[in-house]
């Protein structure tokens, strides 16, 4: 898998470095992303690994603004993940982070936790 770099890429940079990691995802991204692609969870569009400001979004749900975030170990505590949630929160996306573990042994649970966020959004009338 292609190492993040110290700095934040940007334009071009973070563009071919998401193309990068859509070409070696991690076991838990492929797994994630065999059950979101081609609207496979109740029709709704996911995108992987999307450039977002600075950011590399592990899947988005632009209709319903909700990040799904893969982790492994290293997220254990991390500020910039902290960080990286507020700006997103400020832009109006929620972040839903599930472990690598998880979404390898208890798929059924992670994705019955993403429906029930996408349906708690879809009952929430858009800000004008």
């Amino acid at each position: 898998m292609p190492q993040a770099p110290h700095h934040r890429p940007t334009g071009k940079r973070i563009r071919n470095f998401a193309r990068a990691m859509r070409q070696a995802p991690t076991d838990a991204e492929a797994a994630m992303w065999r059950l979101l692609r081609d609207r496979r969870l109740s029709q709704f569009k996911f995108r992987r690994q999307v450039p977002f400001r600075s950011y590399i979004l592990d899947f988005v749900c632009f209709e319903q603004r909700l990040v799904i975030e893969i982790d492994g170990s290293q997220h254990a505590d991390a500020k910039g993940d902290r960080t990286r949630d507020e700006v997103l929160a400020s832009e109006g996306f929620r972040v839903a982070r599930y472990w690598n573990n998880d979404v390898l042994q208890k798929r059924t649970a992670v994705l019955e936790d993403i429906l029930d966020k996408l349906s708690k959004r879809r009952e929430t009338p858009h800000p004008p």
